[in-house]
């Protein structure tokens, strides 16, 4: 972590689930470790007609159970909070927040720095900008910045409302699209293990690799989040966002630099080879499905809130073939789905086989391919699976797997996904958000895959606790390949 950082930071939506759940945890890490100190404050904003020590209550319970907590440190980090009741559509409420930051501007010494993060619905967010500007809550001392929270619109009709909304307000650079899966440990590794192994690097393209395989499973189910899932489906819920920034990784050229600006470049030029997908190719590569009840667990259309007859996807595979010089004629396979066997979020490299294998001409014709497979969560590390020859007298070939894994007590050492990321925002860092050019290009590629299914009466359905429905497996088998066994 950076230096201390001083800022006044506005929670829009203070008293919701997100704030409580992540964002409050995350900064008493960042307190923790000393990247907040004595310069900071949050204004938390919602309806409710809180008082300060509630508020303050509030965020104390949420740290319950929080690692390197300790009632003075909680005590002391909580002091920093403080409420204000806020209608979103009254321009005086946010003079009150104007008056309220310059205060505590002061008393804290945090230098104009303005950090607005939007935790509530999106259709909230053009609003919110728009008042922020209008109502000159905008520091002319220090920064200003805008976090934004996912779901970035339903569409790209809607996404680009969205974003003309807040470009309005905040220019490109002072916006901060959140993807929590970009806060990963393993997904920011991911950059290095391409890019400083002469091992791989020289070999990360079309004429060595085979396929490329991204799996986001979930064991759980939809639990409290059947009302949002509902207007979203599994599509829109994670291949739009968190699958598409993973095979950026994955398929981008090399930066230039590592800066931010280098690296968004980069993803840019791999989203522009994003094939214009047509209605025949998204019918034929994306699959989807729909959990149904097994002995102990519900099916999807029997949850709280969930439409009986509902057509919403809880399960997404597809195959997508990048227009990409480096990547022609390589599938690359992805697949999320909620009730599945276990939670596992990884990603696998198969490289070609060699051509020609010498030891066939002793009987020894059972080489495998080589595979790299990235785990990102729960475990974090990767296996390198090559060809040697077995113990004994006889030439006979078997597969050795190279392993790495991060142990427990390092992974509870670093921060945590939304801790990285709101560090990254106060430092003025935005290599790893999204930016609007990248969102551009993955919805006009979704909204054809959801366009289809719309029309569409054909929903297959998989039995929760299983790997999902057939035509996923099906999807890979036309083209010769299977699903990367380390997940079955």
């Amino acid at each position: 972590m950076a230096k201390e950082q001083a800022s006044i930071i506005t929670i829009f939506g203070g008293s919701g689930d997100l704030a409580r759940r992540k964002l409050y945890p995350a900064l008493y890490q960042l307190y923790h470790r000393g990247f907040l100190g004595e310069h900071f404050a949050v204004i938390g904003t919602a309806r409710r007609p809180w008082s300060d020590d509630f508020y303050r209550d509030i965020v104390r319970t949420s740290l319950q159970g929080e690692p390197n907590t300790d009632d003075r440190s909680i005590k002391h980090f909580a002091n920093h909070f403080y409420y204000q009741s806020h209608d979103v559509t009254d321009a005086d409420h946010y003079v009150t927040l104007k008056q309220l930051a310059a205060r505590l501007d002061e008393e804290y010494e945090a230098g104009g720095n303005r950090l607005f993060y939007m935790a509530m619905a999106p259709r909230f967010f053009g609003t919110i900008a728009s008042h922020i500007r209008s109502e000159q809550l905008l520091s002319d001392k220090g920064y200003n910045r805008l976090i934004i929270e996912k779901p970035f619109g339903r569409d790209f009709a809607s996404a680009k409302e969205l974003n003309d909304s807040i470009s309005a307000a905040f220019t490109e650079d002072q916006i901060y699209r959140i993807d929590h899966y970009l806060g990963k440990e393993m997904v920011q590794g991911l950059l290095a293990l391409r890019f400083t192994n002469p091992l791989l690097t020289p070999i990360w393209n079309k004429d060595y690799i085979s396929d490329v395989q991204i799996t986001l499973a979930e064991k759980v189910g939809v639990e409290e989040r059947a009302g949002y899932y509902e207007t979203a489906g599994a599509l829109r819920d994670m291949v739009q966002n968190h699958i598409m920034q993973l095979i950026a990784y994955v398929a981008m050229e090399q930066p230039e630099t590592f800066t931010p600006a280098a690296v968004h470049a980069a993803k840019n030029k791999l989203f522009a080879h994003l094939p214009v997908l047509t209605p025949e190719q998204a019918a034929k590569d994306w699959v989807r499905g729909q959990y149904t009840g097994s002995k102990d667990q519900l099916g999807y259309r029997n949850e709280d809130n969930v439409d009986p007859d509902s057509m919403t996807e809880t399960y997404v595979a597809g195959r997508i073939e990048l227009d990409d010089p480096r990547w022609v004629g390589v599938p690359f396979f992805v697949r999320t789905g909620k009730r599945l066997p276990a939670k596992s979020t990884q990603i696998t490299i198969n490289f070609r086989p060699l051509e020609h294998n010498i030891f066939d001409t002793v009987g020894c014709d059972n080489a495998r391919v080589n595979r790299l497979t990235v785990f990102v969560e729960p475990e974090q590390g990767y296996t390198l699976t090559l060809n040697g020859k077995t113990l004994g007298a006889s030439y006979e070939l078997e597969q050795n797997a190279l392993g790495f894994r991060h142990n427990q007590a390092e992974i509870d050492g670093a921060p945590e996904a939304y801790e990285r990321l709101i560090g990254d925002a106060l430092a003025g860092d935005q290599t790893n958000f999204t930016r609007w050019a990248e969102q551009e290009h993955t919805w006009n590629y979704v909204d054809v895959i959801r366009s289809v299914w719309d029309k569409s009466d054909e929903l297959p359905m998989y039995t929760a606790g299983t790997h999902g429905p057939e035509e996923a497996d099906a999807l890979l088998e036309r083209d010769g390949f299977s699903w990367a066994e380390e997940f079955k």
